[in-house]
């Protein structure tokens, strides 16, 4: 049977709005590999949602006045909203706080705990005096005690990346009062028992030769310092709650329940298309494929695989695609600084593409990689603008004013045309071999040479002199070059197919939903085929001028000061 492929994005934390960081980290290069393996005919199922539990949602519900549901009832629209407008084509985009999914988790938990992967202790949990609480580990702050950064969560440090626990920390303090005056008290917890995985999951990780380096060292580094048993409860109300005697005032650990999400979603969608979860989740031939940032890594190759092999509940994932941290003018991405982009207000500025193209092309794939304006401004105008854009301007304007609007009927195609259209089907097959390697923006950028190779053919044979000499001839370079345009509009698809499908339209080719792969290969556009009109043939794109770049740059150094 043909292989299919189970695509997921890290769960964006349902509170508030998330910047262009997060999109780029997961969301956007998971919906370019997802529309690619659609366009070339794979059995595709891309699956997201939000995440939606744990002590921040019950904090921030309480500073709204409303409770954690009706938060994060807000937010997931508001969410799902913004992804939508981003062309994020999610199979399924669903909700942790589902009953679907609080059920997988309590599932997966009592067949962890029946393959004795699970265990009892009694933990010493900060207690927060002045706010009568536990303080969650993400409540509770201070030095890390590997790195010495002092602004490490009771989870992990984000400087290096060290897994913690609230009791390793130096200095702490509550983040929701701001005081030290914290107590540890005893209180039972459940743990997951990964050193018992040890062996099974460094055998899993090296069997992956072809990961991201970011991804297979970080996780063979932490199996060398040696894995502990992993706490999963806490002491919340807003949750999924742990089926067993003596915990009935705890609820999991939202790292517990939100991967479990990837299967929870893929089970809503199978049931309401009338296909069994386990094909894509118990089968050989099904690919699952997770896109994350790097701040996920340690979740996804240690504790997510690690949950999984201790239930038996399915097969463990095929790839874990990680991704370094994109930074904004040399600066980190800081909520509590005000220094970023919105993934919402970014639309409001400019078009999606625009934002689609620019993101892709600086993927942090091998490190942190930085968004500058002034590169943002080139990337459009240069590359979107003059390259491509500017190619399907002349060539079907061209067509509009010396052939009626009808595509040419090709004479015979001579050596320099044949080459060309060996040129078009030599691209395509390296843009997908790219996609399969998963180098996305590799891929991009041997999407776009395509545009240089049309613009190339296309000024040598020079159709606006050959018109006036041999009509015949000029309607053939016309003839092939629309048809390059059309294998451009469908290798750049995945990245900016709002654009791709205005090109479609334009030369009538319908929904790009119903395009192959093979097609970029094959000229589809036929001689006596009605283009677009001069009245609707509008740019693909405008120039991003100074004077936006200066309204961007002000409004977010203006942010940042406030």
């Amino acid at each position: 049977m043909a292989e299919r492929f189970l695509v997921t994005s890290a769960l964006p934390y349902v509170n508030g709005v998330k910047h262009i960081g997060n999109v780029v980290g997961s969301l956007l290069p998971a919906d370019v590999f997802a529309r690619f393996l659609r366009l070339d005919g794979r059995e595709v199922l891309f699956v997201c949602g939000t995440d939606e539990h744990g002590a921040p949602i019950e904090v921030a519900a309480l500073k709204d006045g409303v409770s954690p549901k009706e938060y994060s009832d807000k937010y997931a629209k508001i969410q799902r909203d913004i992804y939508e407008a981003w062309g994020l084509s999610f199979d399924r985009f669903g909700r942790t706080s589902e009953k679907t999914n609080h059920e997988t988790t309590q599932e997966i938990f009592l067949a962890d705990k029946k393959n004795g992967f699970i265990s009892e202790k009694s933990l010493k949990m900060p207690y927060c005096v002045n706010d009568s609480r536990y303080l969650p580990d993400r409540f509770i702050e201070g030095t890390c005690p590997n790195c010495g950064f002092d602004g490490a969560r009771g989870d992990q440090c984000e400087k290096c990346g060290k897994v913690l626990d609230p009791a390793d920390l130096q200095k702490p303090f509550c983040t929701i009062c701001g005081k030290k005056d914290i107590e540890f008290r005893d209180t039972k917890h459940l743990f997951l028992d990964l050193d018992k995985l040890s062996d099974e999951l460094k055998a899993w990780i090296l069997s992956r030769e072809d990961w991201p380096d970011n991804a297979k060292k970080f996780a063979l580094g932490w199996i060398k310092d040696g894995l502990q048993a992993r706490c999963i409860t806490r002491d919340l109300e807003w949750g999924v709650n742990v089926p067993l005697q003596g915990y009935e005032d705890k609820v999991f650990y939202v790292w517990f329940d939100a991967p479990i999400g990837y299967i929870s979603f893929t089970k809503e969608w199978c049931a309401e298309n009338g296909q069994d979860w386990n094909r894509w989740w118990n089968d050989s031939d099904s690919k699952i494929v997770h896109f994350l940032g790097k701040d996920n890594v340690a979740f996804h190759t240690i504790i997510w695989p690690g949950m999984l092999m201790a239930s038996k509940y399915c097969q463990l994932p095929y790839r874990v695609q990680s991704y370094e941290f994109l930074n904004l003018e040399g600066k980190k991405f800081s909520t509590s600084r005000k220094w970023g982009i919105n993934s919402d207000e970014a639309l409001d500025w400019l078009p999606v593409d625009y934002w689609r193209y620019y993101l892709m092309s600086i993927l942090p794939e091998h490190s942190d990689s930085d968004f500058s304006l002034t590169e943002f401004q080139k990337a459009v105008n240069s590359d979107l603008n003059d390259t491509w854009g500017n190619l399907v301007h002349r060539c079907l304007t061209f067509i509009n004013a010396n052939y009626a609007g009808v595509m040419p009927a090709p004479g015979a195609l001579m050596e320099e045309d044949e080459a060309f259209k060996a040129k078009i089907a030599e691209r395509a097959d390296k843009v997908k071999s790219l996609f399969y390697s998963y180098k996305l923006q590799e891929a991009l950028r041997e999407s776009l040479a395509l545009a240089r190779d049309a613009n190339k053919y296309f000024n040598d044979a020079a159709p606006w002199k050959l018109v006036k000499t041999d009509k015949e001839r000029a309607g053939t370079v016309l003839y092939v070059t629309a048809n390059a345009i059309k294998s451009t509009a469908l290798l750049l698809a995945p990245f900016t197919p709002a654009s791709s499908q205005k090109v479609f339209d334009y030369l009538g080719q319908g929904a790009l939903g119903g395009a192959k792969w093979s097609d970029a290969s094959s000229f589809t556009v036929k001689g006596g085929a009605k283009i677009a009109s001069k009245d609707v043939l509008a740019p693909l794109f405008a120039k991003m001028e100074d004077e936006k770049v200066a309204q961007i740059r002000a409004k977010l150094e203006e942010r940042s000061k406030a």
